[in-house]
């Protein structure tokens, strides 16, 4: 800890602002503290797809790290964000001295192998209601504002990056809205969303 105390640095980022770019060199490991990372994927022929989002305590950047190897893909900020460094040579000391940091490095790998098998399934046997539902709360408990008997919150996704994390069109994703809408799940208005509070939800949302 007194070695990661010294070896990090820690750097604000605005809204649309990369912390790197597909293709760059690896320059450490990253630790989002706060704020919220889209981490997307850019083809040859000029196509964007939205693979995950990073949220407060997410590590990102590690694989290419591990690999030794250049991005393969881009992390840019949907909301002001702050990040913590670890430069690649202090992350190479500490591994390099402790095992134990490796193997958690590769258990994140590992771990997110398995978030990508459990996206395909739940695609399969999940309706995409209940999905964006749970995509939705989760933004909700990271971002939301209280409001009365509400959690509020202006949404940091298109309906396209939606689109890309449920696996489904973008026309798809605003026929679901409007059910969860009609269900009295959320409350949407453009991109400004609440979500009723219930008694799991009551000390998530910031007064």
């Amino acid at each position: 800890m007194s070695f990661l105390n010294s070896g990090f640095t820690r750097r604000e980022f605005q809204e649309g602002q990369a912390l790197y770019q597909q293709g760059d060199e690896n320059r450490g490991v990253f630790c989002v503290s706060r704020g919220l990372f889209a981490i997307r994927a850019h083809s040859e022929a000029g196509n964007t797809t939205l693979l995950k989002l990073a949220y407060p305590g997410d590590i990102i950047g590690f694989r290419s790290y591990l690999a030794n190897d250049r991005h393969k893909t881009e992390a840019r900020a949907l909301l002001p964000s702050r990040v913590c460094t670890v430069a690649h040579r202090n992350a190479n000391r500490l591994v390099h001295s402790d095992p134990k940091v490796l193997a958690r490095l590769t258990a994140r790998c590992v771990a997110e192998i398995d978030t990508g098998r459990d996206r395909i399934i739940d695609a399969a046997t999940e309706s995409n209601q209940t999905r964006l539902a749970r995509i939705l709360g989760k933004l909700m408990q990271a971002h939301g504002t209280r409001d009365g008997a509400y959690l509020r919150m202006q949404l940091p996704l298109s309906r396209t990056d939606l689109a890309d994390l449920l696996g489904i069109k973008p026309e798809t994703v605003s026929r679901v809205l409007k059910r969860l809408k009609q269900d009295g799940e959320f409350i949407v208005s453009g991109r400004d969303i609440r979500m009723p509070i219930t008694q799991k939800h009551a000390c998530a949302g910031r007064a």
